[in-house]
């Protein structure tokens, strides 16, 4: 049960001697079941103060469950972080797994509300059939924050890039975005060969002291990823067994796909990705495929690169690789080796000894 420092907070013990919150503002921590039998367990929104000074005043011994935000983004992250909080002052905490809740639920016979959803969890909570998401140990969600913040350092490198590159075009200049961050073509554009508005040559010069502080900032904690990588033990078992996993995707990947235990055949891995394909369809109406992307965005993007790597020559998956980019294209044949990819290292984390995988080195 999740308490609430409110003065509006209601407080009453249930029929198990638990004990029981309401609180009627949505901008706090709002706890379903105000009255005896509401149930122990609440819904948990995560805007709004942190519960632990209200729980560590009361000290009364209470299990919380509450619904997580979405797998693959920030939402489950904080959920984790205040579940860490409620635990270290004595709570049990528990995140309930938001579609297998859901469908524990049945056919719907009324409709939706929190408190409903309330008691859905303390009655599967109590019996024992919670379904729940995985925590992540805090190690990992350091590792995870230090992997998502390097693709954002990324992304804002190749945003300014783009913008140098479009800069130039506009002004009648040709180059790749390959050459663009190049020594040789920093010294060219510097010269007085290339004829720039004084605007436009601003705006360049700006765009490569972005990129200066932004590389003097990435690099440095991409070599404390790779770093990492080769001290972790289910790090170094992803980049030594698959094709095209190096240093730091491998991170990513053990980072981001968490216990695999938790899933029972590696499709799930897959669907827990966001590289699944969906359909919608009606009757016989039937829309074009798509992938979901409901899962970590770095990690698709990890498997992403690697399976780009099956193009090369010395890759071993490189006559599937070929295969599928002549019926489609390249990006359809990457797509298909980060599923393959996916399911492979799941196998690997899984035949791990579980105190190894999450095993942080000193």
């Amino acid at each position: 049960m999740e308490l609430l420092n409110h003065p509006d907070c209601e407080e009453v013990p249930d029929e198990h001697g638990m004990r029981v919150g309401f609180a009627p503002r949505p901008d706090h921590l709002r706890c379903v079941g105000g009255r005896v039998g509401r149930g122990v367990a609440g819904s948990y929104l995560v805007p709004g103060p942190s519960p632990v000074p209200a729980l560590a005043a009361r000290g009364a011994r209470a299990s919380s469950s509450w619904p997580a935000g979405g797998s693959g983004g920030g939402g489950l992250h904080r959920v984790a972080l205040r579940g860490r909080e409620i635990t270290a002052v004595g709570f049990e905490a528990h995140v309930a797994e938001p579609a297998d809740t859901q469908a524990a639920r049945g056919r719907k016979k009324r409709a939706k509300t929190d408190r409903a959803d309330a008691r859905l969890m303390r009655e599967l909570l109590q019996r024992g059939d919670l379904c729940e998401s995985w925590i992540p140990p805090q190690a990992v969600l350091e590792w995870r924050e230090r992997v998502r913040l390097y693709k954002t350092l990324l992304d804002q490198r190749r945003m300014w890039i783009q913008r140098i590159h479009a800069e130039l075009f506009q002004h009648g200049v040709s180059l790749p975005e390959g050459q663009i961050a190049s020594s040789q073509t920093r010294d060219w554009l510097a010269g007085e060969g290339v004829q720039l508005s004084a605007a436009a040559r601003q705006r360049i010069t700006v765009g490569y002291h972005i990129l200066d502080a932004t590389d003097a900032m990435r690099l440095p904690l991409r070599a404390d990823l790779e770093q990492f990588t080769r001290r972790q033990p289910a790090c170094k078992a992803l980049a030594a067994t698959h094709y095209g996993v190096g240093p730091l995707t491998a991170v990513v990947v053990w980072a981001e796909l968490g216990d695999c235990r938790r899933f029972s055949r590696s499709m799930q891995v897959v669907r827990h990705t966001g590289l699944d394909v969906t359909v919608d369809q009606s009757d016989r109406h039937r829309g074009r495929s798509y992938l979901s992307r409901q899962g970590p965005e770095t990690l698709r993007w990890a498997l992403f690169e690697a399976g780009m790597a099956a193009s090369r020559a010395t890759s071993p998956d490189r006559a599937y690789y070929q295969s599928v980019k002549n019926a489609h294209d390249g990006k359809i044949a990457a797509i298909s080796m980060a599923r393959k990819l996916a399911r492979r290292c799941y196998h690997t984390l899984r035949e791990m000894d579980p105190n190894l995988v999450y095993a942080i080195p000193s």
